[in-house]
């Protein structure tokens, strides 16, 4: 509503002090309102500014540092088990010479497995201790028992002259470790998959805070637009009431000292005032830029000058 004066005044009745003073309370009274809520929206975006900055800390120094960490781990297993394979390439090639040689007539001509052998002892052993046998069948089996015993021991010694049982030794050694190798890989990959989803949830959390504080700067802005436009209602209804009703200002009247000096008017104190306060207000805004260049918290009078400053 417009408070200025009209011209035409028989179209607008001029309101009464009362009328006149119950405006100004309740500019002042919504006004006063806007700007506590003005002061929750500073202190919900100081909050969420603290909570992106302690997730991106979190997310960088914590959750990027582990997942970096077994990553290298990793890499550092995934070459010994290439190496671990090569080894193994070897010694495959290495037996399938053996072997050919044997089949050529340059070792042994028939190979037979000692663990083959050694189930074909226990196998016969354990007929001679469960079954009800005769002396001549007891005997039999006494026979087929140091036969395989002598080819055991005649298969173990070419193995060793020929190099083939070093290399099934090799190659068991080679396999087991090789197990374990998969085994950590597996472990590993996981520890840095859960520290790499845990990051990746923190940034997720960062954009979701960046999209609430866009949105909550939007409230801000419409909020302080609102509180500046009962701001303006208020000081015209104060102008409008100073002008027409002096008489009932006592402050703006001059008064006599003690001494018997009028002092000056309040009205040109106040505009002294008002020159102090806004040159103040100059100096604490270069000094709120500053702060908020360095990344420092605002108190609620700084970002105020701030949006002032920004809206103009």
């Amino acid at each position: 509503m417009n408070l200025s004066m009209s011209k035409d005044k028989s179209h607008k009745p001029q309101l009464s002090f009362k009328d006149l003073q119950s405006q100004i309370d309740n500019f002042r009274e919504k006004r006063d309102e806007l700007n506590n809520k003005t002061k929750g929206y500073i202190n919900s975006l100081q909050g969420i500014d603290s909570e992106i900055i302690k997730s991106l800390k979190a997310a960088k120094d914590v959750y990027k540092r582990k997942r970096d960490y077994w990553n290298k781990k990793v890499k550092e297993l995934k070459n010994k088990k290439i190496e671990y394979k090569g080894i193994l390439d070897n010694l495959i090639k290495e037996k399938k010479k053996i072997l050919k040689s044997r089949s050529d007539n340059k070792g042994p001509k028939r190979f037979i497995s000692i663990k083959m052998i050694d189930r074909k002892i226990d196998n016969l052993e354990r007929i001679i201790e469960t079954e009800n046998l005769d002396i001549n069948e007891e005997n039999k089996i006494i026979d087929k028992i140091r036969d395989l015993a002598e080819e055991r021991q005649k298969q173990l010694t070419a193995q060793q002259i020929d190099g083939y049982y070093k290399l099934e030794r090799k190659m068991e050694i080679v396999k087991i470790n090789l197990n374990k190798i998969y085994e950590q890989l597996n472990k590993w990959s996981n520890k840095s998959q859960d520290n790499h989803e845990k990051m990746l949830e923190l940034y997720q959390k960062v954009n979701e805070l960046k999209d609430k504080k866009k949105l909550m700067e939007e409230e801000l802005i419409e909020n302080k637009k609102a509180a500046d436009k009962y701001h303006e209602q208020f000081l015209e209804a104060m102008r409008l009431k100073k002008k027409r009703f002096k008489g009932r200002k006592p402050y703006q009247h001059s008064t006599k000292t003690r001494t018997g000096q009028k002092t000056r008017p309040k009205y040109r104190q106040s505009r002294k005032n008002n020159e102090l306060i806004n040159k103040i207000k100059k100096e604490k805004l270069v000094t709120a830029l500053e702060k908020q260049k360095a990344g420092k918290k605002l108190n609620l009078f700084e970002a105020r000058l701030i949006l002032e400053q920004s809206g103009k």
